[in-house]
């Protein structure tokens, strides 16, 4: 997001205060995150010196709202949260049975944040739709997460040997188990798994065609997708799966790799179906395992998909369609 409004002639003043760095276990309780929680927060009260027109908590940092409304001084509050809390830990990983107390809390804490800026800025039109009616947020506006460019540039080259690539966290919305149930159903393909989480209990009984590898940096990640076959986005099936468009699918676009994905109302906001992207019913691995059966097949089908998602992406989620975005949705505020 900075680096788009930059792109588009916005001055940006980043204003951080590190509080998980350096911790491989994040969002953990204690003491001592208590007592470095507390720090940046009287930090982050502090409002800037540089003059400015706008505020904006570009992260999920519903719970650094009333420090920005402070910090910004009666200049307007842009909130991109990417997230629902309560959304996220109890209808999507299910930490918290709906209903609860915790679930309760979580969802105030939402409404809370939402509520306080003055403008909310979702990733689809279909997760806007979901957060303007369990939120109560006074504007939501919409605008694609896109990639960060300075990192995922094109260079997608079909190989020779077929792999099947998915990087990201092991949760539920992103259908591991789907992915691994194609690989069973798919045994002359290779699959490549990039990344950890709540699902790592699936993976001791992966099965041989899928490779396993816990953590890449993430600079190295285009090398990734570059020499890859096809990227793999989302197959979950919860709701919250249905509304979003993830991280790893706008890189893949960005880098011209081949994109598989869900067949989604969010996907389908900026992809077509065999024509930037093969598009598959969400849970279903033997969907899965034939689009992925006629990518290995079908160099021409692999191209196409590589040049029309690369396409899609500059005309819908580049750093420069999305600056001009982000642009016009701050100035209107002023």
């Amino acid at each position: 997001m900075i680096s788009c409004l930059r792109r588009a002639g916005v001055e940006v003043a980043e204003h951080h205060v590190p509080v998980w760095e350096g911790h491989e276990h994040k969002w953990r309780a204690g003491l001592l995150a208590a007592s470095r929680l507390a720090g940046a927060e009287a930090r982050l009260l502090r409002r800037p010196r540089e003059p400015f027109d706008a505020l904006v908590v570009g992260y999920p940092g519903h719970a650094d709202l009333p420090a920005a409304r402070h910090a910004a001084g009666g200049r307007p509050v842009v909130f991109n949260p990417l997230v629902s809390i309560a959304d996220t830990l109890v209808a999507d990983r299910g930490r918290f049975r709906p209903g609860s107390v915790p679930a309760r809390t979580l969802a105030a804490i939402d409404r809370a944040a939402f509520r306080a800026a003055d403008l909310v800025v979702a990733d689809t039109a279909a997760h806007a739709d979901h957060l303007a009616a369990t939120t109560g947020a006074r504007r939501i506006e919409v605008c694609f997460v896109g990639a960060e460019e300075r990192v995922f540039r094109p260079g997608w080259q079909r190989p020779d040997e077929f792999t099947a690539l998915f990087v990201g966290k092991l949760i539920p919305l992103h259908g591991v188990e789907t992915i691994l149930d194609a690989a069973r159903l798919a045994p002359e393909l290779r699959f490549r798994i990039v990344g950890s989480g709540q699902l790592d209990t699936l993976l001791p009984g992966r099965p041989p065609n899928v490779e396993h590898v816990s953590w890449v940096e993430y600079e190295r990640l285009p090398d990734e997708l570059h020499r890859a076959s096809c990227a793999l986005g989302i197959f979950g099936t919860s709701a919250k799966a249905a509304r979003v468009i993830p991280n790893k699918a706008f890189q893949a676009l960005a880098c011209g790799t081949p994109l598989v994905t869900a067949d989604t109302p969010a996907a389908r906001e900026l992809l077509r179906n065999e024509e930037s992207a093969l598009l598959v019913p969400p849970g279903d691995p033997a969907a899965l395992a034939e689009a992925l059966q006629r990518i290995a097949g079908d160099p021409a089908l692999a191209e196409a998909l590589s040049t029309g998602g690369l396409a899609a992406y500059g005309a819908g989620a580049s750093e420069e369609v999305l600056g001009a975005r982000w642009r016009e949705l701050i100035e209107g505020l002023l």
